[in-house]
């Protein structure tokens, strides 16, 4: 399983990252800006988690979402502010933060890349 991780904060993402390929065997690519999800999906992915916002210059990875839901490729938001989500991505999975370890297992899972 290829995993996309588009977040802004680094630690957050390498936390995500090896919660995923440890627990999941999967491989994971991180991203942290719209241009560089754009490419990393290009380049073939199975599974994407996205944070809604992505840095202080209020860039959101809505555009990311919508490519991906485009593609046919499933994906979860992963945020604090999953109250800001538009009523179009109201099925999507979701996990808020702060999150478990277990809460990432699960939403795999339902997507069918659980372990």
């Amino acid at each position: 399983m290829r995993v996309l991780i588009v977040e802004d904060e680094p630690i957050l993402a390498m936390d995500l990252e090896d919660i995923i390929a440890r627990d999941h065997d999967a491989e994971c690519f991180l991203a942290s800006t719209v241009e560089d999800s754009m490419s990393r999906i290009d380049s073939g992915i199975d599974f994407a988690l996205l944070d809604i916002h992505l840095g202080p210059d209020g860039q959101t990875s809505l555009p990311v979402a919508r490519e991906l839901r485009r593609r046919n490729i499933p994906f979860c938001f992963i945020s604090s502010c999953l109250s800001e989500l538009p009523p179009s991505f109201g099925r999507v999975p979701k996990v808020a933060k702060p999150f478990e370890v277990r809460d990432i297992s699960r939403v795999l899972t339902r997507v069918g890349f659980g372990s």
